[in-house]
């Protein structure tokens, strides 16, 4: 066989490969007998009957054994019928060879130009981010008789780019609210982007933060390209787009998304994470945890609201008198912005409540709005102040709070029954609940931000709730509560006996 020093000491080489599969078939079969020594070799019973002139025969004292020793059984004289073989009378053996199985030789897998690659999954993420929005409006608009294929594809493409929050500048004004549900469809398209770019790339689990952050920015840089070619193509009468914004926008969702995929696709999330100190780690993910479980309740609370006002919205999809076709897009519409709805109402569970127009304010404990758009998502809103109900709405945060930090608890316990100690630390413990209450504060400012947005000048310029005070009570809110949950679960959980 051919030896090792043959073989590549890159795969990743083509001409390193190419070169080892030369040598190998130049060698050709192998010698598997060659011996460079003398090599054991016990014979049968003839050696010893018959042995050569090179082996002298046993002396009179091994043939002949004491009157103490008995007669050998018959499995020590066959262990006795051996003789070593010296160098002459293996040399006289012939030499029998036999045909090496030739391996193919290994050829490293067919990899994908970074550039090519970001390129066509940037293209087919948006592309499937695209679609939905331009059926939805072309059928809308198709049913209605109010425009051909070219007019839905230039609506379907402002409302696409709404999505990643680029304000478009209508005949009322700038509308700069983005639809979450939308935004969310883009951002996880752009996150299984990343994720196959690492792999035509062949970066897949290989733990390189470099790859990872080589992948995103290909993506980012490709995405942000896109954009600004299609403001260039929405900006229009009726739609005004700036290409600068754009681009900018795109790059930022771009890279967010696409970095998400990359670094799960090349495991660099792990060691980043492993890296950080435990408390600091634990703390991160029971923080997204319990705003998640914020985030769960405010939609539980949107939806039930829609519910029972279910009679005011369907008078308010009515009213538009615009056919099922109509009706139907006003429903989709709704459904698009029913994430910023939940947002809005995290941001009136925690108490600081969010605006619809200018100089309103919508809170447990003051209501006070103005002519609202007829929308079905607002048939939910609160009439008024929020009495002995509003005192239980304010007990959803801190029971997500608590059902966090409960779950760190458990964690921690599997982990320290996994090094054989009975409980998790107390360090541990408090620090990981602590650091749990500014992590999901971030998280739901970030939200509140993204949800808020213009639909218009005038008085509808100002629509969702304010980010800081939202992610500062959230903050204390949810730290108190993890920290609570937490050292709960390690206090009155039966503890295994080690």
């Amino acid at each position: 066989m051919p030896s090792t020093s043959d073989r590549p000491d890159d795969l990743d080489d083509p001409f390193a490969v190419a070169e080892a599969a030369d040598v190998a078939q130049e060698t050709g079969p192998a010698d598997v007998t060659r011996q460079t020594g003398p090599v054991d070799v016990r014979r049968p019973t003839e050696a010893i009957e018959r042995p050569t002139e090179g082996i002298a025969r046993p002396t009179e004292g091994i043939t002949r054994p004491t009157e103490g020793i008995g007669r050998p059984t018959e499995a020590v004289r066959r262990e006795q019928r051996t003789v070593l073989v010296d160098d002459e009378v293996l040399a006289n053996r012939e030499t029998v060879r036999l045909p090496s199985q030739r391996r193919p030789p290994q050829r490293p897998p067919s990899r994908a130009p970074l550039p090519v690659a970001a390129m066509f999954a940037t293209l087919w993420a948006a592309l499937l981010s695209y679609l939905p929005v331009a059926a939805v409006v072309g059928l809308a608009r198709t049913l209605e008789g109010s425009g051909g294929l070219a007019g839905a594809a230039h609506a379907g493409l402002a409302g696409w780019m709404l999505g990643h929050g680029v304000p478009i500048g209508t005949s009322i004004g700038s509308l700069g609210l983005a639809p979450l549900l939308l935004s969310m469809l883009i951002v996880w398209r752009l996150n299984r982007a990343g994720l196959h770019v690492t792999r035509a790339v062949g970066a897949r689990r290989s733990r390189s933060t470099a790859r990872a952050l080589s992948v995103a920015f290909a993506i980012a840089l490709t995405y942000s390209l896109l954009g600004s070619i299609l403001a260039l193509v929405v900006d229009d009468k009726g739609t005004e787009v700036t290409a600068g914004r754009a681009a900018l926008n795109f790059f930022v969702i771009g890279l967010a998304g696409a970095l998400a995929g990359s670094l799960r696709g090349t495991d660099a999330l792990s060691v980043w994470a492993g890296r950080l100190p435990g408390p600091l780690r634990h703390g991160l993910r029971t923080g997204v945890i319990a705003a998640l479980f914020v985030l769960a309740s405010g939609a539980a609370v949107t939806g039930l609201s829609v519910a029972l006002g279910g009679g005011q919205a369907a008078d308010m999809i009515s009213a538009y008198r615009t056919g099922v076709a109509g009706q139907a897009g006003i429903t989709l519409v709704s459904l698009a912005y029913g994430v910023n709805g939940s947002v809005w109402a995290v941001a009136y569970l925690l108490g600081p409540g969010f605006a619809l127009g200018t100089g309103s304010i919508i809170r447990l404990t003051e209501v006070t709005v103005g002519p609202l758009p007829t929308l079905p998502l607002l048939a939910g809103l609160p009439n008024g102040p929020m009495g002995a109900a509003g005192a239980l709405l304010l007990a959803l945060p801190v029971l997500a709070g608590l059902a966090a930090g409960w779950l760190l608890t458990l964690r921690l316990a599997g982990e320290a029954k996994d090094a054989g100690k009975p409980a998790p630390a107390w360090s541990l413990v408090l620090g990981g609940g602590l650091l749990a209450g500014p992590a999901a504060g971030v998280v739901l400012g970030l939200m509140t931000w993204f949800s808020g947005g213009p639909l218009g000048d005038g008085r509808m310029a100002t629509i969702g709730p304010d980010p800081w005070p939202v992610g500062m009570v959230a903050t204390v809110v949810l730290g108190v509560s993890a920290v609570i949950g937490a050292a709960a679960a390690r206090q009155f959980r039966p503890t295994p006996k080690a």
